[in-house]
Parts: C-alpha cells; sequence; structure tokens
C-alpha cells in the first residue's frame, strides 16, 4: 500500500457536526476527505457534461433519426 502525501488543512465545521460525528466514533478527517473526493468527483461529471453536450446532443439526434445502430441484432 502506497502512502499518499497529505496537507494540513484547516477547515472550519459546523460544532453540531462535529459533536455528532464524535458521538459516533466517526473518523471526522477522513470522512471530510470523502466528502471532498465526491464533490470533485461530480464537479468532473457537470463540467464534462457541459464540455461535451453538443457531442452528447448530435448523438442522440442520430439516434432519434435513425435508431439504434445494429438495433436488428439485438435480441431484448
Amino acid at each position: 500500500m502506497s502512502i499518499e502525501a497529505r496537507k494540513a488543512n484547516d477547515l472550519t465545521v459546523s460544532k453540531a457536526l462535529v459533536t455528532e460525528a464524535e458521538a459516533l466514533s466517526l473518523d471526522i478527517t477522513g470522512a471530510a476527505e470523502q466528502g471532498i473526493a465526491r464533490a470533485i468527483k461530480a464537479e468532473k461529471e457537470r463540467r464534462w457534461k457541459i464540455e461535451n453536450a453538443e457531442a452528447i446532443k448530435a448523438d442522440n439526434d442520430y439516434v432519434a433519426k435513425h435508431g439504434l445502430p445494429f438495433a436488428k441484432y439485438r435480441m431484448f
């Protein structure tokens, strides 16, 4: 297992959230890291959709006009 470089950061988090997380014995740092990772993934997906909207629309328009390629070979 490789050790990932870490960077210390000061984050301000709701006191109520921290209290509840501690009461549940959650790893606050790990939970914050997972939340940030999910936010990064969601933002990258959102941006990809915007950047590729024209190609997605063109593909959808083609399928609407011509149907799915090889549709006659589908068994379902």
